[in-house]
């Protein structure tokens, strides 16, 4: 149980500061870009609600009727405070939900080793989260502001994960094997989803700037980086600093 509690504690200590950390972080990068796509996004569909008003009078009421129905089945936040409070709730969880898994990596490694981990060794482990839940990802899915049309949800889902289960296999066959043919089984399996190919539309009808479309994927990118050396950094240090305790506890 000692482990257990090293592990619950160390996550939502290093969640919790991660997460709030990350969303104030948004509020000057991702967020901006994301309000400036809805306004193009919201002038494309009313410009297409005009089109459709200038056709027939039935035309109309049915729009309206679908636009009202919508209405009542679809709920979001309100701007501002409500929105930023969701979002952090959010990054909050998502963080603890990770610092999990690495605390879970690092009482394995501790227990076979010997010995704690150190903050440097929970770095390396938030950069292999980066390459395989942000960078393996992104190069067939990069993030897509609102407004943008993309494929259907389920095979971009499916494709996702595939990714990054992949990468995150090659990776432990590469640095974990330690041998030749298993690095060369880990490269082809991390190219194996990007040779298959993301799933993608073939054309793509949307009036946001793909100047403000790439500056999103740079903004999301920066901040994943950021998300994830914090996360294995501070995992590692707080599972340290617990698992020590506990140990001293057990000790006496």
């Amino acid at each position: 149980m000692s482990t257990f509690r090293s592990i619950v504690f160390s996550s939502v200590v290093a969640g919790f500061v991660v997460g709030a950390m990350v969303t104030v972080i948004q509020q000057f990068g991702t967020v901006p870009l994301i309000l400036k796509a809805e306004v193009f996004e919201k002038a494309a569909g009313t410009h297409r609600s005009e089109a459709a008003a200038a056709a027939t009078q039935e035309t109309v009421a049915a729009h309206e009727h679908a636009e009202h129905e919508h209405a009542a089945e679809t709920w979001e936040p309100r701007e501002g405070l409500e929105r930023n409070a969701y979002t952090a709730a959010a990054n909050v969880l998502t963080a603890i939900g990770f610092a999990l898994l690495l605390a879970s990596f690092f009482a394995l490694r501790s227990g076979n080793a010997g010995s704690r981990v150190s903050w440097h060794e929970g770095l390396m482990w938030g950069l292999a989260g980066f390459s395989v839940f942000t960078i393996a990802p992104g190069l067939g899915l990069p993030p897509e502001l609102p407004g943008v049309p993309v494929a259907p949800l389920l095979s971009r889902q499916i494709w996702w994960v595939v990714a990054a289960v992949a990468t995150a296999g090659g990776l432990g066959l590469i640095f974990f094997r330690r041998s030749v043919p298993a690095s060369i089984a880990g490269l082809i399996l991390i190219m194996l989803p990007h040779l298959i190919g993301a799933p993608e539309l073939e054309h793509v009808e949307t009036n946001v700037p793909t100047s403000l479309s790439h500056q999103f994927v740079v903004a999301v990118t920066l901040t994943n980086l950021i998300f994830w050396s914090m996360l294995g950094g501070l995992t590692g240090v707080a599972f340290a600093h617990f698992d020590r305790d506990t140990l001293h506890a057990d000790a006496t």
